[in-house]
């Protein structure tokens, strides 16, 4: 019988957080090629059309990002409360999308932001029941 080696925590959170991060990307990526998307990116008519929205964009984005890395060097105590708070803001964000994306063009968006939901309360999940160091 093969043995399951036990993963350490914060490579869990990394590879999640990995996970969702493919996943925004791909969502963001598939949109390119839903009607009429390109058309308003070259005349400027859509959600990101000005310096200040794109910034946000870039921050709201690179968190999911850094936390791959973050997951695997931050302190412990940083570490957990950072992927409980950025992975219960991250559920509710994308389950908040995922809602007022149901229409047949964006059926693939609904479908990763509630994968992207399932990861990051996972996320949130696993950090929350960080285990305890046993003292002696």
């Amino acid at each position: 019988m093969l043995k399951n080696q036990e993963v350490n925590i914060k490579i869990k959170l990394s590879l999640l957080w990995a996970s969702a991060t493919f996943c925004y990307l791909y969502g963001d990526y598939f949109e390119l090629y839903t009607p009429e998307k390109i058309n308003s990116m070259v005349s400027g008519d859509n959600v990101l059309n000005t310096p200040v929205s794109l910034l946000l964009a870039s921050v709201i984005l690179a968190i999911p990002s850094l936390m791959v890395a973050i997951s695997v060097f931050a302190a412990p105590k940083l570490n957990r409360l950072l992927n409980i708070l950025f992975g219960l803001i991250f559920t509710l964000m994308m389950l908040f999308i995922g809602v007022f994306s149901l229409t047949e063009w964006y059926s693939f968006y609904v479908f990763l932001a509630f994968l992207e939901s399932i990861i990051t309360f996972t996320i949130f999940w696993t950090a929350l029941k960080w285990p305890k160091e046993e003292v002696e």
